[in-house]
């Protein structure tokens, strides 16, 4: 059976992946909530939490045997920029022994897989933290033309936002000229919410636990069309 490994910083939106898992009706999703001295939006507490020795001994606690892993957060990979980010997965890698990646790669794959280059950016970081994510997309060949920033400093403020308010923040955070619109905080709850936020946009949503989700499956060979996870996962 495949497994997953996912590594996430802190309690927000990790009962996400549980569901998830029951929705795929196979592969697993074992999760290990690494150390997160500090739960805020903030440059410095971001590169702490997405040091290499925290993402190794997550690594080391996850159940075996692996198919691959991710490092399930975006602001704690995209925040080392394109190569830190890099090496981060990497490092990650060589310390799990199978495929790893990071949400913020998820990203810049989901698109290529879709053929996006514009997108709309919904983020629920303050602006100087959410314009690292403009910079990392721009790397992979995104163009970003319209970022909205929530201005959040807490994952754990993130996670209690209802299914009714992520709606509203997504459809408000749209722009007529992007061909997909990005969540990028794995802190936000959405798995369950991935056909209606396509729906309600009008357009392919990637959210971070969904292309988390996805990249981890693609690394593990076992991507493919699943029902219930929006545009990304239909084929």
């Amino acid at each position: 059976m495949t497994a997953v490994g996912i590594l996430y910083p802190g309690y927000s939106a990790q009962d996400d992946y549980p569901r998830a898992e029951k929705m795929l009706d196979g592969p697993r999703l074992p999760l290990v909530h690494t150390e997160m001295r500090e739960d805020a939006h903030r440059v410095d507490a971001l590169l702490d939490i997405g040091g290499d020795e925290v993402l190794a001994a997550g690594a080391r606690a996850l159940p075996q045997p692996l198919d691959s892993i991710v490092w399930a957060c975006t602001s704690g990979s995209f925040v080392f920029g394109w190569d830190g980010a890099a090496a981060q997965v990497d490092a990650l890698g060589k310390a799990a022994g199978v495929p790893a990646s990071s949400t913020s790669f998820a990203f810049a794959d989901a698109c290529a897989h879709l053929g996006v280059t514009s997108v709309a950016i919904g983020a629920t970081y303050p602006d100087d933290v959410a314009e690292r994510f403009v910079a990392f997309l721009a790397r992979a060949g995104v163009s970003v033309v319209q970022l909205s920033a929530r201005g959040i400093i807490t994952a754990a403020e993130v996670g209690t936002l209802p299914a009714a308010d992520v709606l509203d923040f997504a459809a408000a955070a749209d722009h007529p000229d992007a061909q997909a619109l990005l969540l990028p905080d794995t802190a936000l709850h959405t798995i369950g919410l991935l056909d209606e936020l396509d729906a309600r946009v009008g357009k392919p949503v990637l959210t971070a636990n969904q292309v988390s989700i996805w990249q981890g499956l693609r690394l593990a060979g076992a991507g493919g069309p699943r029902p219930g996870f929006g545009r990304l996962f239909a084929g």
